[in-house]
């Protein structure tokens, strides 16, 4: 048996804004502060608890989601104007990505947490 990821801390550089952040591009919402924490809740029911931190850096957050979610918060980036990438290199800027048969999207949160949004679960290799 495999135990389950229940919740991860996340630092920010302001927590408020980027939980704030993260649950308006993915349809959530904000819970209610845990001591120090703010969380946000996945859809699968990991917490990510957002805590200040003034060395915060740079974590990898990909979230699952479906066509609909992915359009929903697509046109969100589009709309607020922030900067979109198809790679996780910052490269192919204004553009997603495919891989799996799927669609995909980078973009960073007010504390240069670098998100990603995909469509299809990433597997052992690319379909030929």
């Amino acid at each position: 048996m495999m135990a389950d990821l229940n919740h991860l801390i996340v630092w920010a550089k302001d927590k408020h804004a980027s939980a704030a952040f993260l649950a308006d591009v993915l349809g959530s919402r904000v819970g209610a502060p845990f001591g120090p924490f703010i969380p946000v809740k996945a859809g699968n029911g990991v917490t990510l608890d957002f805590i200040d931190s003034p060395n915060a850096r740079m974590q990898h957050l990909a979230f699952l989601v479906s066509d609909r979610e992915f359009d929903r918060a697509f046109a969100l980036l589009e709309e607020r104007g922030i900067a979109y990438y198809a790679n996780q290199d910052h490269t192919g800027r204004g553009e997603i990505n495919r891989h799996y048969g799927g669609r995909g999207v980078y973009f960073e949160d007010p504390s240069g947490h670098w998100l990603e949004l995909i469509t299809k679960p990433y597997g052992d290799a690319p379909p030929a």
